[in-house]
């Protein structure tokens, strides 16, 4: 439909299923960040603070409480050493949070909590379930697990990450963040904009004889929608990366607060959009105490003008620059040490960009804080990564580092 054309039917919702959205915002104020320079992140993304003892949301218990009574764990399954549990939660507005929480199978003990941030990668039909056993994530669907396999084997080496990592000794937890899988939009009737790329995208694909599948029609619509919904953060005094961080700081203050997890060695990690992310949620709150970011470095000047097209709204919110260039986020954690990786051949980012992101980071930062790694290859996050990864999350979670950290003035 041509949105210049009259027509009688009514108008669709440009936020399907997120009609509260709105009021959700003027009930809860700015995100209260622990420290000057954390706050003035929340204040360019436009973070809302996350609900805290509300009837409509996350009771938030402190991060040494037992289980939060208003999380929901809906199953729970041990394959292969880990357990899996399928946790949800309600934020206040729009649907309910999906998320998995994995941790190997009898462990005993507290262990460090690490929350496994997904990627963007386009696909926003699915969230989190693409860092989990795909048969676990939907054992009704076949079609499901298929898609979930798949994008594992391009972007994560065939490895169900959150899984994995479970199995290496950490408790995870990986949920479904703002506009992807359970958090999606209802764009079943899109807006006229959406719509109009929709039946474009279907043309193309009724010329190749390609019969797209609900996953396929919903990634379309999500993937020009996101517009959309940039343009509706912006009115509404937030951002797409603001909501999406958002959502971040509530699960981790869930994960705080969950059954055998050490709320005192807490990290946070993530491909491409997930490593974002990571930087972003360090920066903004100080229960994490270690990071990895891959395949999620660059400084802006490197983007201009090639790469522009290469990124979505996650990465590029409007006014962010004012606080420094990209890698100088990383300064605004109090985390005691955190990692970068770097893929030499990256289709999203110039080498130039990441050696110069590196080398600002280089120099920022003491030595020992800071560590960066350059991987052959291009945008994936490889096994070899992964191990690279885990092995510095268990060092640097571990109760000795956290005794040395906290003997070299960090808190």
């Amino acid at each position: 439909m041509n949105p210049g054309t009259k027509d009688t039917a009514p108008r669709p919702s440009a936020v399907g299923g997120y009609e509260d959205w709105p009021s959700y915002l003027r009930s809860h104020p700015r995100h209260v960040a622990e420290t000057p320079t954390g706050q003035e992140l929340a204040d360019a993304l436009g973070v809302p603070s996350a609900p805290a003892n509300s009837g409509a949301g996350i009771e938030l218990a402190a991060p040494d409480s037992a289980v939060l009574q208003s999380v929901a764990f809906e199953s729970e399954e041990t394959h292969d050493g880990v357990t899996t549990s399928r946790v949800s939660w309600q934020l206040g507005f729009g649907p309910r949070t999906r998320a998995w929480f994995l941790r190997p199978a009898g462990a005993s003990g507290p262990l460090p909590g690490v929350l496994a941030l997904h990627c963007h990668a386009g696909i926003k039909s699915g969230g989190a379930e693409r860092l989990v056993d795909a048969q676990l994530v939907n054992p009704h669907s076949a079609n499901r697990g298929l898609h979930t396999s798949a994008l594992q084997r391009k972007l994560y080496g065939g490895r169900p990450f959150a899984t994995w990592l479970a199995s290496r000794g950490f408790a995870v937890l990986a949920h479904d963040a703002f506009s992807w899988g359970s958090r999606r939009f209802d764009l079943g009737t899109p807006p006229w904009r959406t719509a109009a790329v929709v039946e474009g995208r279907k043309a193309l694909w009724r010329e190749a004889g390609v019969v797209p599948s609900e996953a396929d029609l919903y990634d379309a619509a999500a993937a020009a929608h996101e517009d959309t919904v940039a343009k509706a953060a912006g009115l509404l005094g937030t951002s797409f990366a603001g909501m999406v961080a958002h959502d971040d700081l509530a699960a981790l203050r869930v994960l705080a607060g969950l059954p055998g997890v050490d709320a005192g060695r807490l990290g946070s990690i993530g491909f491409s959009g997930g490593g974002g992310r990571s930087l972003i949620l360090a920066a903004l709150s100080p229960l994490v105490r270690s990071f990895v970011v891959t395949c999620m470095m660059t400084t802006y000047r490197s983007l201009v003008p090639s790469y522009l097209d290469a990124h979505s709204w996650l990465f590029q919110t409007p006014g962010l620059s004012r606080l420094g260039d990209y890698p100088e986020l990383a300064a605004r954690s109090t985390a005691d040490r955190f990692l970068v990786q770097y893929a030499l051949a990256d289709e999203l980012f110039p080498a130039d960009g990441m050696r110069d992101a590196d080398a600002l980071l280089g120099a920022q930062h003491a030595s020992g804080r800071y560590t960066g790694s350059f991987w052959p290859g291009g945008h994936a996050f490889t096994t070899d990564m992964q191990d690279e990864a885990a092995g510095f999350l268990l060092d640097s979670l571990s109760p000795a580092h956290r005794v040395f950290a906290r003997q070299n003035g960090h808190s």
